[in-house]
């Protein structure tokens, strides 16, 4: 089959690998017609490549026809129509029983210290092939794949895989209410799309922030109220902007959807590029005790929410040795939840939406639909934020 396979920095194609195959009993395999690109992969192609290693199949946000089940796996047969989760999880565990999928108990990849096993996300979380293929091996296949209705479009269904979830819980965990103001740093997918659930769940007053003149634009059509950080001499310009616009005291909550590649972080940066310059050997030990990230966008979102305001951080950060203003978190009395999303936890919440009135406009969210083999290019593209590109759909 055709697969997007990493080879180093700044360097995926687009190769001939082997089919895969039933290997568990609990296992399945799909055959790909959609799989989207995530701001996640971005990392994997700048930042976390001490834990890549070459012929790794990337993507995690597949949906598909079911080829082939295991013995074990009857909630799902072959020409069944299902999404696929970006975490694996077993569903009986204590983890997920709690609604924590990303925790899961069976798929925990304790080598590493890490959480549930994702597909195509380095040797931390399993080095499980991808999805930015023809095909797919599906482990735990007895819970995991969510199965919707042929007919409408991949677009209707797709997003379920991470960006859905990922933005619903990054909403509930910002304890957005009906009345409530919410700011979003980064209006890439995510933030787009946490944007969208945020006013849908009756936020009264939703702020974007961004530095890109196409994901500025999109969000004011959302009705979003939109600041662009380039317009601010300084982040105290912007501060002073967001608070004029919720009363002098910031927004209730913040939602952090940039992460580790934050604009205008230059000695996270610096740190980051220079792991990348070392032995991979010794990149990985570096960045597993001692990595940082660019904290630009978390020390704004600190700086930005109402004093007993909430930290929502959906952005992936990796780091084990980051500065945190802690003076200023303890003072303001803030509360953060974090962590990757729990998907299973939050579909039965939003299936209902995908409905013929669309009211998340999930079928006009890609900005680009292409074939697997434009992969490169299009990582290329969205890495650089060219052609307007805000979330890609590859069709193996």
């Amino acid at each position: 089959m055709r697969a997007n396979v990493w080879h180093g920095k700044r360097d995926v194609r687009v190769e001939n690998v082997p089919d895969p195959q039933i290997k568990k009993p609990t296992d399945a395999v799909i055959k790909v017609t959609s799989s989207g690109l995530c701001g996640s992969d971005l990392h994997l192609y700048e930042v976390l490549t001490p834990f890549m290693t070459p012929g790794d199949i990337l993507g995690h946000e597949p949906m598909g026809i079911v080829e082939e089940v295991g013995s074990e796996v009857t909630n799902i047969g072959p020409g069944d129509r299902v999404v696929i989760p970006f975490q694996i999880a077993c569903g009986s565990c204590r983890m997920c029983n709690e609604g924590l999928q990303t925790q899961c108990e069976t798929t925990q990849v304790r080598e590493h210290g890490s959480g549930a096993a994702l597909f195509g996300y380095t040797k931390l979380y399993g080095s499980v092939p991808g999805a930015q293929a023809e095909f797919l091996r599906v482990p735990q296949a007895q819970y995991g794949p969510i199965k919707v209705p042929h007919g409408p479009a991949d677009d209707r269904f797709v997003y379920l895989s991470d960006v859905l979830p990922t933005a619903w819980q990054a909403v509930q965990y910002a304890g957005v209410t009906k009345g409530s103001s919410v700011a979003v740093l980064g209006l890439g997918p995510i933030g787009a799309m946490s944007c969208r659930i945020a006013r849908h769940l009756g936020a009264e007053q939703v702020i974007g922030v961004d530095h890109v003149p196409e994901r500025l634009a999109r969000a004011r059509r959302d009705g979003a109220t939109v600041f662009d950080l380039d317009a601010f001499d300084d982040e105290d310009g912007l501060l002073d902007a967001v608070k004029d616009v919720t009363d002098g005291r910031g927004p209730d909550a913040v939602i952090d959807a940039v992460g580790t590649e934050a604009h205008g972080s230059p000695a996270g940066k610096l740190a980051q590029q220079a792991a990348g310059l070392m032995p991979s050997r010794w990149a990985e030990k570096l960045m597993s005790k001692a990595g940082v990230d660019r904290l630009g966008a978390l020390h704004l979102a600190i700086s930005m929410a109402r004093r007993g305001g909430t930290i929502s951080i959906s952005g992936v950060y990796g780091g084990m040795s980051d500065p945190m203003p802690m003076l200023v978190m303890f003072d303001k009395q803030l509360t953060f939840r974090m962590g990757q999303a729990n998907v299973r936890r939050w579909a039965d919440d939003i299936l209902p939406l995908l409905t013929d009135e669309d009211p998340l406009g999930v079928d006009d969210f890609a900005t680009h639909r292409l074939p697997l083999d434009r992969a490169p290019d299009a990582y290329e593209m969205f890495q650089k934020k060219t052609d307007g590109a805000i979330k890609v759909l590859f069709t193996p």
